[in-house]
């Protein structure tokens, strides 16, 4: 079987080739060299042509996307995120289906149910859509467009939607706070120990992907990912202590300090992200491919402790 990875230099997308070479021959689309496949250096966007990237291909898996940005300077960020993540990930389906292509497996984001779980129930991959944000939002159009191409067509669409993703090689927000923890610095978080948060390694996450591209019940569904153990950020704190072999000398500031602060300096959306829980109900995903993760969160936790990165 040939499969076509887009987003192979990326976080998920590095891990992933690392798994599926040797067992599937791997065609890679985007710019950077790989010694793991045939490298297609295109661009992703509404008008490129992938002929000879898709030549044979069986399984499209597309990783590429322009990402979450904090802080986002872009004049039309909505229009910049479309012209990826919609647009240009409705080009390649097309010419995926133009090529002959079986099943095209789309990595989306738990930011199409939405930003917050805080008053509600956890989210389901039934769910509608409730995107917030022009990412989210660009994916949820990319998600609606891909189905409805799949009903036209006879190629198959898989869609995952992953919360925050971590493990060895993890950025942002997720190392900085690794990072904090490792140095022994009091950090204020033991008293957030009410909310909840889903999370999936990447380790997890691969091997969820592993099993969408072959496994006949996958077709055109949606899949919810995580690890299925959630955590507040007050035991989050603790088991970055943990498992860097450091005393979590987190203090018990209130939670209505932090909200306080918020609104004292226009942060509102990042303490609530800090405060608030953001749960995914994966039943549907474990029902339907017999699957569960095989990994624990410590082991991702373990593997995202700060070091050398080999990818």
């Amino acid at each position: 079987m040939k499969l076509l990875i887009t987003g192979y230099s990326g976080f998920v997308g590095s891990n992933l080739v690392e798994q599926l070479q040797g067992n599937y021959q791997l065609n890679l689309l985007g710019r950077k060299q790989s010694n793991f496949g045939n490298v297609f250096t295109h661009n992703l966007d509404s008008s490129s042509l992938y002929n000879e990237a898709l030549v044979n291909v069986d399984v499209v898996v597309h990783c590429a996307a322009r990402v979450h940005i904090m802080d986002d300077v872009a004049s039309d960020p909505l229009n910049e995120f479309r012209a990826v993540n919609t647009h240009g990930t409705l080009n390649l389906a097309k010419q995926a289906v133009a090529a002959g292509v079986k099943r095209f497996i789309f990595l989306s984001s738990i930011k199409v149910n939405g930003e917050s779980t805080s008053d509600q129930a956890s989210f389901t991959a039934s769910d509608k859509s409730a995107a917030e944000d022009p990412y989210g939002i660009s994916k949820a159009e990319a998600e609606q467009q891909l189905l409805d191409l799949s009903k036209q067509t006879s190629m198959e669409v898989v869609i995952i939607r992953p919360p925050l993703v971590y493990g060895e090689g993890v950025k942002a927000n997720f190392a900085s706070l690794m990072r904090f923890v490792g140095k022994g610095l009091p950090l204020p978080f033991r008293a957030i120990s009410n909310n909840k948060r889903s999370l999936v390694s990447v380790y997890n996450l691969v091997d969820l992907i592993k099993v969408c591209i072959e496994h006949p019940k996958a077709a055109n569904q949606v899949f919810l990912a995580s690890d299925d153990h959630d955590l507040s950020t007050a035991e989050m704190v603790a088991l970055m202590a943990k498992v860097q072999n450091k005393k979590n000398f987190a203090l018990p500031v209130p939670v209505w300090c932090f909200k306080l602060a918020g609104k004292l300096l226009n942060k509102s959306d990042v303490i609530d992200r800090l405060t608030g829980s953001l749960q995914l109900d994966i039943t549907h995903t474990k029902n339907t491919l017999d699957w569960k993760p095989p990994y624990s969160v410590e082991h991702g936790f373990k593997l995202a402790v700060e070091k050398p990165s080999t990818k």
